[in-house]
């Protein structure tokens, strides 16, 4: 029993520190992209370029992960590819204080992406051992409401620089340089803590994998299903790009938006991961209830209604953010991992770059085309959960 207790505790300390790197990085990244939409604008992007940059951005973001996992999983140097993500992440948030160009921005904007494709997939695995020593939805969980704290507190520094300086746009990136070093300062020091997180983790009773190393029929549904309900997941640069341009919100009132939609994004974190501890990928069905109804919000001329709309954006994320990754711990086991986490954000990332293309096209045509997409694609996702569903009960899982 002391030997279990000392085990949790470890793999708990793990986690508290992965998810102080998180806290730091995503104050840098998520503050610069709660005026990535408006900034391109300001400099003279469409809403098409927005939408294709940020589609775009999230497709290599997403998709390159398929060769970073399967490579971290040949290798083995979980952290080597974990730092170097890092590394490029983090630099060039602060660089786009210096741009003057919409295409200089949209590079760094890309770029910034390049740097979470090749983390992620590392950094997820050596998290998902300590996770399967406390429960993976509650330990993802944790995880994510850390993130989202920095989240939260990124967009505010940023709405407070913006608010006090007449440079508004390049004061509020340059800010986040001292967030960035503070993430890759935390990230070494947790490297020499922590040489082998893969040892936390020593048994998987979840899903075999085939003898010709095939992945089992539930994660491509669980894939499938996420795919089709992140393409219809509007998007906040786009949401921010529309409140400019209605002038729903004053300029510095959008990052201040994007931190409460992050707080409520903390907030489900843990509730929802303690859920899927107990209910498993039933609780998937909280994605389509919370996502159909926000394109009829966001994209209002109310400012109320705009801002209930993303609370319940933010709601949504806090589910996508915690189940998808603590359910593919739990189907894929860790020899696997890597690879099944890159395989999973392909699908993740065309979905979210395709999305995103059509609705900024749509935007330029009128509104309520966006709003038609987003809402038939989550309803075409809602069978595929039942589909999910059924095949874990076929498989005689519990999950």
């Amino acid at each position: 029993m002391l030997d279990e207790h000392r085990s949790k505790t470890y793999a708990v300390r793990f986690i508290l520190l992965m998810g102080l790197i998180s806290l730091f990085a995503d104050m840098t990244y998520e503050g610069a992209r709660g005026i990535t939409g408006p900034y391109l604008s300001y400099l003279g992007a469409s809403a098409t370029v927005v939408g294709f940059v940020g589609g775009l951005g999230e497709l290599i973001g997403y998709g390159l992960r398929l060769l970073t996992g399967y490579w971290a999983d040949r290798t083995r140097r979980y952290w080597a590819f974990t730092i170097i993500g890092y590394s490029i992440n983090m630099l060039a948030v602060p660089i786009l204080a210096l741009t003057g160009r919409w295409e200089v921005a949209a590079f760094l904007i890309v770029a910034e992406r390049l740097g979470k494709a090749i983390r992620t997939p590392s950094r997820d695995a050596m998290l998902s051992h300590a996770t399967r020593q406390v429960g993976t939805g509650w330990g993802f969980g944790l995880h994510e409401t850390l993130d989202q704290i920095g989240a939260v507190s990124g967009p505010l520094i940023v709405a407070a620089t913006m608010f006090f300086t007449q440079n508004r746009y390049q004061a509020g990136f340059g800010i986040l340089v001292v967030p960035a070093a503070l993430a890759l300062i935390t990230l070494l020091v947790s490297r020499r803590l922590y040489p082998n997180p893969q040892d936390m983790e020593t048994t998987h009773p979840g899903y075999p994998i085939a003898g010709d190393g095939r992945l089992p029929r539930v994660f491509w549904l669980y894939t499938a299903f996420m795919a089709i309900s992140v393409a219809g997941f509007t998007r906040f640069q786009l949401i921010s790009y529309h409140m400019r341009a209605e002038g729903i919100v004053p300029d510095f009132q959008i990052p201040i938006l994007f931190a409460v939609a992050m707080g409520v994004d903390a907030l489900v974190a843990l509730p929802i991961g303690r859920l899927f501890d107990k209910r498993g990928l039933g609780t998937l069905l909280a994605l389509p209830v919370l996502t159909l109804p926000i394109p009829f919000l966001v994209f209002s001329r109310a400012y109320l209604l705009a801002l209930f709309g993303v609370v319940l954006w933010g709601a949504a994320m806090g589910v996508q953010e915690t189940v998808m990754r603590a359910a593919v711990a739990e189907i894929i086991p860790p020899e696997r991992r890597g690879t099944a986490y890159g395989i999973f954000n392909l699908g993740f990332g065309l979905a979210w770059f395709l999305g995103s293309t059509a609705m900024g096209a749509l935007y330029d045509l009128n509104v309520s085309y966006v709003i038609t997409l987003a809402v038939t694609l989550e309803l075409i996702s809602i069978p595929l959960i039942f589909l999910v569903r059924r095949s874990v009960t076929a498989a005689g899982q519990s999950l």
